[in-house]
């Protein structure tokens, strides 16, 4: 069972007034869930699990876009800091995928796949997938059927949330940075409907503003 820090549904979270928060999210935003320095703390930590389980293999970091794009950075970031330091170390080429399952705050059943025709090149290879937030897990499960009949060598999973929530499969990925209420976060890369890309923190969105940038 992949390790995770888990954020109770009970939990307070932070004032919006500690932290710097953009100006125009202030309005939007009930309270800081998941400040920045404590999501840059474990993804140090989840790169040295990854390194310590796949040290030695040739790896593909597949990024799932767009939201996993910030994470993925991060991620890579402390993955080459531990090649350059320590005596077992990973070499890494990276591709990317874009998966659209979302319309407004409702996961809808649909999954698309745009770029799924070059999985064709991940034959024969080790693949670690890069996720943002794995929800209801089926986008992740189809993503995961697809990859399959390609034939990699081996597959691990990374997302950095996993929600609690009864419409879960059950899926949960290799590794796990925080397992998060089932609210809707924004920050850090997750948006709402191409919003709050631009916020360092993860905190929940309030009711007004789910209106407010509906689509």
């Amino acid at each position: 069972v992949a390790n995770s820090k888990i954020i109770p549904d009970d939990e307070k979270g932070y004032k919006l007034d500690l932290f710097c928060v953009p100006k125009h999210y202030e309005e939007d935003l009930d309270q800081v869930i998941i400040p920045h320095g404590l999501i840059m703390d474990r993804t140090e930590r989840l790169a040295r699990d990854i390194v310590r389980d796949m040290g030695g293999h040739h790896i593909v970091a597949l990024c799932v876009l767009k939201g996993g794009y910030t994470f993925f950075a991060d991620l890579l970031d402390y993955i080459k800091a531990l090649n350059q330091n320590s005596d077992k170390s990973v070499p890494l080429t990276v591709d990317f995928i874009r998966l659209k399952s979302y319309c407004n705050d409702q996961s809808t059943n649909i999954v698309k796949v745009i770029g799924g025709d070059e999985l064709s090149t991940l034959t024969g290879k080790n693949v670690l997938i890069v996720e943002d937030i794995v929800e209801t897990g089926r986008t992740m499960e189809t993503l995961l059927s697809l990859l399959s009949e390609c034939n990699p060598k081996m597959v691990k999973v990374v997302s950095l949330l996993v929600k609690r929530t009864p419409r879960s499969s059950g899926y949960r990925p290799d590794y796990i940075g925080f397992e998060v209420p089932d609210s809707f976060l924004v920050g850090y890369a997750l948006d709402y409907n191409e919003y709050f890309r631009d916020l360092s923190h993860i905190c929940i969105l309030n009711e007004n503003a789910k209106e407010k940038y509906k689509v």
